[in-house]
């Protein structure tokens, strides 16, 4: 099985620390997230990764080389100009075939990829969208007005529950005819090109743990939890 992850961004939220340091190297206790996310795919039966670099990739290169120390291949596509989170799959079109991961660099989750990919499989989908379930609670009384500021509706301090994406996606091969090569384009307007040409999405929901380290306040709090986080991906600090 194949993967790609996302590893080339320039982590502008985490910034200063990424000014000098790529993100998918930020370690989350020992390790860094990428070591942790290459070793949980290692465990799910993918022997093929493939690292989109670009911000600082020598250190990433130097750091996972081939991939023989996690007993499985990878290889790097390097990107010398920004070509958004889709884009960079479209130097890739020789290489990738049938079906395959692409997920971000810098996210935590006990989803189990291979049951994801095969799901995908099964629906015969071009794309698949991993989601989890997020809820946001308004601390304000909203009210909803018709065209003439006449009051039709007022709920107090309402909660917002909503599908977010993960930064994890399973796709079919011939979702590359779709992205131009050498040309920027990120994964939300790839996604509404193929729902323009009709092209059949589907959605994976995860209802288990899930982070993402973009923010500060995620990064904190992932070093913070981290004996709960490994728990969450069912591996030990030793095997990390």
């Amino acid at each position: 099985m194949k993967a790609v992850i996302l590893a080339g961004g320039l982590g502008t939220r985490l910034k200063p620390y990424t000014t000098v340091f790529p993100k998918p190297l930020m370690p989350i206790g020992e390790s860094p997230i990428l070591e942790i996310i290459i070793k949980q795919l290692k465990a799910k039966g993918f022997n093929e990764i493939t690292l989109a670099v670009g911000h600082l990739s020598e250190l990433i290169m130097a750091f996972f080389n081939n991939g023989g120390k996690y007993g499985l291949k990878i290889e790097y596509s390097k990107e010398e100009k920004k070509l958004g989170t889709a884009g960079g799959l479209g130097l890739l079109k020789n290489k990738l075939e049938d079906d395959f991961l692409v997920m971000n660099g810098d996210v935590l989750t006990g989803l189990d990829f291979s049951e994801f990919l095969e799901f995908h499989k099964k629906t015969g989908s071009i794309a698949t969208i991993a989601l989890n379930r997020r809820h946001v609670d308004i601390d304000f009384g909203v009210v909803e007005l018709d065209e003439n500021r006449t009051l039709i509706g007022y709920i107090e301090k309402p909660k917002i529950d909503y599908l977010v994406s993960m930064g994890v996606y399973a796709f079919n091969e011939s979702i590359l005819e779709y992205i131009p090569s050498h040309e920027y384009l990120d994964i939300p307007d790839l996604m509404k090109r193929l729902l323009s040409e009709g092209e059949k999405v589907n959605g994976f929901i995860h209802d288990g743990y899930w982070l993402d380290i973009g923010r500060p306040d995620d990064y904190i709090k992932a070093n913070e939890d981290i004996q709960k986080i490994y728990r969450e991906l069912g591996v030990s600090i030793d095997e990390t």
